[in-house]
């Protein structure tokens, strides 16, 4: 044995907690430069598709597992993404807590609904397991806390869902912006139009066969099925969702709070509402927050302001770039029915940006500026940290996450109580308003709890 095995697994027996007393982690140390890295998906329908996609086009990596509790998913599923491209088939589960035992498995990919994403995240990481977790990160703050916290104490990879953050483009803008290129840059706007068409209305009916609909539920309260309930429509229901701006959102959240510069504010408003359909959706398919950031080195007020909008239904482009063909090469959020990106306004000019590009207006007739682009890959950035990475380095990607997750809920705290609030950054709570610290967690549901110590 290796002394970095030693090490290895020196640290496992002095730190694994895990569930029920037991000790977790892989049977391997960290994969080298030449090593193949074991992951598993959680969650296959939607979006866990795509995240076995990309990982199978990563030399050296193998998706050797698949946890889904739906079990209705993993025969077609495994046809598609394994027996048809001649592809070993992987391995299933329908809890997480047994894959989380399988010590052949390196890494977990984590595409659940919201609700479930942060303990998720935190059992895989008390488990010795790599981690990359969809956005947003937690399903509220105090969750998202304690998923940093656990990502600051375990030795292994933790990578948040914001994508954006390994493409050149992103990279490209933060640079200009924090280097001055738009001058003082005093606000930013994030948008997040998308065509959502009703969701109806559907009676409680009894669990599908197949479904193991109280691991499904998890976190949260016990409730009837209900299909509008169940894949991909949890979106739009507090339990289990954040609505659009935790969706789609929460990627335009995440450059909107990079390319200004803050991390959390201290005053929230926020107006909107469910327009135009009578269906089972609880959250807002139009709604507006403004958030204010100090901002000491600033002019006027010394303050910086970041609008967040969302829109679901016949809307404008907001800026002309956007009337351009969109590149099909890579991942285009804008298209005929959407217009997903920023706006950053400075002292100098303006910046209009989405996925895959950036360009700027400069003075007041606003003559082309600079400009940028780039799509990157955001598993192989993933697996790349797994095999050379510095936890201490690479898991500040999991905070700039949770700072980002937070933007949302906290616009989502103000809607739902429909009032101003004002925000502690340190002690991240409102000063002297129960009410909405209240909202800062939720019950948990025995035994799919939230730990308060890590």
């Amino acid at each position: 044995m290796t002394a970095r095995q030693v090490r290895r697994r020196r640290f496992l027996v002095e730190t694994g907690l895990g569930l029920g007393g037991m000790l977790w982690g892989t049977s391997r140390t960290w994969a080298g430069a030449n090593d193949r890295v074991r992951v598993a998906v959680l969650g296959i329908h939607g979006m866990g598709q795509s995240h076995i996609q990309a990982y199978q086009k990563l030399a050296q990596v193998e998706v050797a597992a698949l946890c889904d509790p739906d079990s209705n998913l993993f025969a077609p599923v495994i046809e598609q993404h394994f027996t048809k491209r001649g592809l070993p088939a992987p391995k299933i589960y329908t809890d997480l807590r047994r894959l989380y035992e399988d010590k052949d498995i390196d890494a977990v990919s984590i595409v659940t609904p919201n609700h479930w994403h942060a303990l998720a995240a935190i059992w895989a990481i008390q488990a010795g397991k790599h981690v990359s977790v969809e956005k947003p990160c937690c399903h509220n703050v105090y969750e998202g806390r304690q998923l940093v916290e656990a990502a600051r104490k375990y030795r292994v990879i933790v990578q948040d869902g914001a994508e954006q953050r390994s493409n050149p483009c992103a990279q490209s803008m933060a640079k200009f912006l924090h280097e001055g290129g738009l001058g003082e840059v005093y606000m930013a706007k994030g948008i997040c139009y998308k065509w959502r068409p009703s969701i109806g209305r559907y009676p409680d009916e009894p669990v599908p066969p197949g479904v193991d609909y109280d691991l499904w539920l998890g976190p949260a309260p016990k409730r009837p099925f209900n299909r509008n309930r169940f894949h991909y429509n949890w979106h739009w229901h507090w339990d289990y969702g954040n609505g659009d701006i935790g969706n789609q959102g929460v990627h335009e959240m995440d450059i909107a709070r990079w390319g200004l510069g803050v991390r959390l504010p201290t005053r929230i408003v926020a107006s909107g509402g469910h327009m135009m359909f009578d269906d089972d959706q609880q959250t807002p398919n139009v709604l507006i927050v403004a958030y204010e950031f100090p901002s000491p080195a600033g002019g006027g007020d010394k303050k910086k302001i970041l609008q967040f909008e969302v829109r679901g239904w016949i809307t404008n482009r907001e800026d002309a770039m956007w009337m351009r063909p969109v590149d099909t090469t890579g991942y285009a959020a804008t298209s005929a029915g959407n217009t997903i990106g920023n706006l950053f306004f400075g002292s100098k000019g303006y910046m209009v940006k989405d996925v895959s590009r950036w360009a700027t207006f400069m003075g007041e007739q606003r003559e082309p500026g600079p400009t940028g682009s780039g799509i990157g890959n955001h598993y192989q950035v993933f697996v790349d940290a797994i095999r050379s990475g510095d936890p201490a380095t690479f898991n500040v990607s999991i905070e700039e996450g949770f700072l980002s997750s937070t933007l949302v809920h906290l616009g989502n705290i103000a809607y739902r109580l429909g009032r101003a609030l004002e925000f502690d950054p340190e002690t991240m709570t409102f000063p002297h308003d129960a009410e909405a610290n209240a909202m800062l967690t939720r019950e948990y549901r025995a035994p799919f709890v939230v730990p308060n110590r890590v």
